[in-house]
């Protein structure tokens, strides 16, 4: 199966939850997944994060976007922050959630394969 790379470009936490949505389904195939969160949507990864349609999700059986992170992260979906991302959102490392990796779009595209699917969100 061939790797599934997502690039998320703006703080808009329903793109990230169909991101972390997508990952999660080719992580459960078998498939590697990653998310790249990119300059503003980093700060859709502080800790504890919330977003606004998170009660009709779970009004609905479905898991809150800080919860999905998690389970995204505990299929083994590869979540990075970047390094200007954080910067632009006043964040550190403490801010993000634990197994959030830090890294730009230079180590982002080195480890993507030519085989690999790449999304932008």
């Amino acid at each position: 199966m061939r790797d599934l790379n997502i690039v998320l470009t703006v703080p808009d936490a329903e793109r990230l939850r169909g991101a972390l949505t997508l990952a999660a389904a080719q992580a459960a195939l078998g498939g590697h997944a990653t998310l790249f969160l990119q300059l503003d949507a980093v700060g859709l990864l502080r800790a504890h994060t919330s977003a606004p349609c998170d009660a009709a999700h779970q009004a609905a059986g479905l898991p809150d976007l800080a919860t999905l992170i998690v389970e995204a992260q505990d299929m083994g979906v590869t979540l990075i922050a970047c390094q200007s991302g954080m910067a632009l959102s006043d964040l550190t490392a403490n801010d993000l959630p634990a197994g959030v990796e830090i890294g730009g779009p230079i180590g982002f595209l080195q480890h993507t394969d030519d085989a690999a699917r790449l999304l932008i969100a």
